[in-house]
């Protein structure tokens, strides 16, 4: 490989929570094995091309203020591969084995469909060979179906029937590629699948079509034999005022609805869920009770400002929840934690990029220990199963079953005449629970 920003760092490495580096792994020991699984294969990390390689710290009031090899003028196929040289050292440096990208992060755009296809390839088959004989791997691929004005008014829900047509061509090559990459998922994002004002604005027609689109897509999957999971993944408000796949809830109705729902999983953001009003437990807690949970984006909102900030976890007592829900939900399998996040603006260097992914490594196996000692100890599902007791009695479960009808129910609770004695939730109880475990080393 040809020397890179991140040659001359040395991998970070594992030294227990006693360690003062600023770049090592003080909890994330990957192959400490927890719950029957190293840690590597329950967390399965992957960082984000876009964010990582492709991002410029550009904002709505400021020009670029990060600038890498890769950017400067000159071959754009080139460049693309001193890109994805430089993606595959970072890899090396944080000893992680997952990537992601958008067909736009890797490879330049050109001015038609086929010219772009073309160095999309190209730079697909570039990846292939550095995969070759490595022990890296992609987690998932996508398509940029939002960045271009083509896609101003949406892509499957587009008005056009054209741009639902290069939409669809478009994202067929990118399951081409993912599964030519080995890749273990395909994410759709409906960056702007939703509206602005209904005055111009045909829900039932863009619903019918976004529906098709995902049909098409699981339709393809069969047809190519591609053994990854197809993912949704939900996100309101931004860049659109209505997001038609807003949160979890929201996208298993529309599943439902095209008889997708044994079909498609989502990826979640905890950016994502602060924006829909929720917290990243409830929308992994959510699609763990609906069987839907695909894969995870790390990283977290600012919540004085209202969009997508993108920034690195720092949320310990949130992150514990989220990693306690995964596992009661069976793990992510297929899936993985995709750092969906992207340095400040004044963070410009390399090495800023390497203490953000250390840091987001560390918390989110920090996180996944507490949860599993929560689940280990027993202490936290005893209390919760003592809660719902009253539901494991025959005459509970006849009503739950549909065994018993309604007016069997009304009967049985006239006949018995009892005024139901209010019990204790124990909030602050579990708070403290949760709170001790959190605020003290892992075992």
């Amino acid at each position: 490989m040809a020397e890179t920003v991140f040659s001359n760092f040395p991998t970070v490495r594992f030294e227990g929570a006693e360690s003062t580096n600023p770049l090592c792994y003080r909890f994330y020991d990957a192959e400490r094995v927890v719950l029957g699984k190293p840690l590597a294969e329950h967390l399965r990390f992957a960082a984000a091309y876009w964010h990582s390689f492709a991002m410029t710290g550009s904002d709505p009031f400021g020009g670029p203020t990060i600038q890498r090899p890769w950017m400067a003028q000159g071959d754009a196929i080139a460049q693309a591969k001193v890109k994805a040289d430089s993606a595959f050292d970072f890899l090396r440096v944080l000893d992680i084995p997952f990537f992601c990208f958008h067909d736009a992060d890797i490879a330049p755009p050109d001015d038609s469909l086929s010219a772009s296809l073309k160095n999309f390839h190209t730079v697909v088959d570039y990846l292939g060979e550095k995969l070759s004989g490595s022990n890296r791997k992609l987690l998932w691929g996508t398509a940029n179906l939002f960045s271009h004005p083509r896609f101003m008014a949406g892509a499957s829900t587009n008005p056009d029937p054209d741009v639902f047509a290069w939409s669809a061509a478009t994202v067929k090559h990118c399951m081409d590629a993912t599964m030519q990459l080995g890749g273990s998922n395909y994410v759709l994002w409906g960056g702007r699948e939703g509206y602005e004002t209904l005055l111009n604005t045909n829900m039932k027609q863009e619903l019918e079509q976004m529906g098709r689109f995902l049909s098409l897509v699981v339709e393809y999957k069969h047809k190519i034999g591609f053994k990854g999971q197809i993912l949704v993944e939900p996100k309101p408000k931004e860049p659109t005022a209505h997001q038609y796949d807003f949160d979890t809830a929201t996208v298993y109705g529309f599943l439902q609805r095209f008889g997708l729902q044994d079909e498609v999983k989502v990826n979640l953001e905890a950016n994502h869920a602060t924006l829909a009003g929720h917290t990243f437990e409830h929308e992994i807690a959510t699609a763990g009770a609906l069987g839907i949970l695909g894969s995870l984006d790390i990283n977290r909102g600012d919540p004085l400002l209202g969009w997508d900030t993108d920034q690195f976890p720092n949320d310990l007592w949130s992150l514990s929840l989220s990693m306690y829900h995964v596992i009661k939900a069976g793990g992510l399998g297929l899936g993985g934690c995709n750092f969906d996040a992207k340095i400040r603006r004044q963070s410009f260097t390399p090495e800023d990029l390497i203490h953000a992914h250390v840091g987001g490594i560390d918390l989110c196996a920090r996180a996944f220990l507490t949860a599993a000692e929560l689940i280990e100890d027993g202490q936290y599902d005893a209390l919760l199963d003592q809660r719902y007791a009253g539901w494991k009695t025959p005459e509970a479960q006849a009503m739950l079953s549909g065994k018993s009808s309604l007016e069997e129910i009304a009967a049985t609770a006239e006949r018995k005449a009892i005024q139901p004695a209010p019990q204790s939730g124990r909030q602050e109880q579990l708070e403290n629970l949760l709170a001790r475990k959190i605020y003290s080393n892992p075992r």
